[in-house]
């Protein structure tokens, strides 16, 4: 295995979990997690 072998294998391992990331992002049961997430800066604190 030689040098070009091994960067083609890491650049393809990298485009499928960043696939990977986009479809769990984008999936339908993930969205009131985010949502609360995005307002987590606009809670008030409560101690």
């Amino acid at each position: 295995m030689d040098i070009n072998t091994l960067r083609i294998l890491t650049t393809v391992a990298s485009f499928i979990m960043f696939i990977g990331i986009l479809v769990w992002v984008w999936l339908h049961r993930n969205t009131s997690d985010f949502k609360d997430a995005a307002n987590l800066p606009f809670e008030d604190d409560k101690s």
